[in-house]
């Protein structure tokens, strides 16, 4: 999965606790044309629903794939049934914009939605949504890095004041065995 890939679908599990958490209070005030009209923009402006593009190619491709391991003999008019019937639905997904939108707008005021649009739009914002999956990668393993050291340490630490507390008894590194020594002063061949 790349990291645009899970961007996006972050976005959408934000959309999603949005819709749980915030949306319900939200909702249940009237939304201006202007401000869903914002929020659509705002959401154009963060890609925050083009993850959702793949949905129905990939279900498309999912119940070919069934449905021909189950009858080879009819992979042909199966895979033109398949993609005619989903070409069909391609106009819902306006349906999940428009749900997109009020989301959003039920979470940001008008003005705030604008404010995320403007800046997305800028050099800066552009430059943000795409570097931002790797830039976030790259501090993800460095924290992981920072982390098991810090677990390191703090153990390392936790066990030399137990031991100097008395309440620990030091564990003594295991004695390898010494090599005999020889009459001569040499190490023994065998």
């Amino acid at each position: 999965m790349t990291f645009h890939a899970a961007k996006r679908i972050r976005a959408g599990f934000a959309a999603l606790a949005l819709t749980v958490f915030v949306a319900p209070s939200a909702m249940a005030q009237e939304l201006t044309d202007a401000h869903l009209a914002a929020a659509r923009s705002a959401i154009d402006a963060i890609n925050a629903t083009d993850p959702f593009d793949k949905i129905l190619p990939a279900a498309a491709e999912q119940i070919k794939a069934r449905l021909i391991a189950n009858n080879l003999d009819l992979e042909d008019a199966i895979s033109q049934t398949v993609d005619e019937q989903a070409l069909s639905l391609v106009s819902r997904r306006g349906d999940l914009e428009q749900e997109a939108a009020r989301i959003y707008a039920a979470a940001f005021t008008e003005e705030e939605l604008k404010a995320i649009s403007e800046f997305y739009q800028t050099e800066v914002g552009k430059k943000l949504l795409q570097n931002g999956p790797i830039v976030s990668r790259e501090v993800n393993s460095a924290a992981a890095i920072w982390g098991r050291g810090v677990e390191r340490d703090l153990l390392e630490n936790v066990t030399k004041a137990l031991n100097d507390s008395g309440l620990r008894q030091p564990t003594p590194a295991p004695e390898t065995p010494a090599a005999p020594e020889s009459t001569d002063g040499a190490a023994t061949q065998n």
